[in-house]
């Protein structure tokens, strides 16, 4: 995948990202429930300062390390290329690190998420567009890996 292509896809995701979270914060009081897709989601504005499920609450520099860490490794891959992934798993690859970008310019700029997707057909902590790429180039990135790139989990003997 070329560097602009990963780059333009992540900022895309970035932009709308912060834009769904900054009409959220103009126009929703927080916890105020704006129903959405009745019977299927709703809009609840949350100021999330842990990770999923609300865990690791405050431990804002553990994500920035996380992120750091995660950028250098993108970065070096890219590089070196050295694991060989296919163009559709930099795609995936692209997905999450937009995700997390946006996610992490909320903490740094504000020192919560805002999160405000809430399904309304069953229990499940309140989410935003972020994490829904994050979670999707995750899940993506996994089954491609298990069902069509199998040598990559090869161990190499020598």
């Amino acid at each position: 995948m070329q560097l602009l292509a990963f780059s333009l896809f992540a900022a895309g995701i970035v932009a709308a990202d912060q834009f769904v979270k900054h009409l959220t914060v103009a126009n929703i009081a927080l916890y105020a429930d704006v129903p959405f897709i009745p019977g299927l989601l709703q809009l609840t504005y949350v100021q999330n300062t842990g990770a999923a499920f609300s865990s690791f609450q405050g431990q804002q520099w553990l994500f920035a390390l996380i992120f750091v860490i995660f950028s250098v490794l993108i970065v070096r891959e890219y590089r070196k290329q050295t694991m060989g992934f296919t163009r559709l798993e930099w795609w995936c690859i692209a997905a999450i690190y937009g995700g997390g970008l946006g996610n992490m310019i909320d903490r740094v700029r504000l020192g919560y998420v805002v999160d405000m997707i809430e399904t309304t057909f069953m229990e499940f902590p309140v989410f935003n567009i972020a994490d829904c790429f994050i979670t999707c180039g995750c899940i993506a990135l996994m089954v491609h890996l298990v069902l069509f790139h199998k040598d990559f989990w090869k161990d190499e003997k020598k």
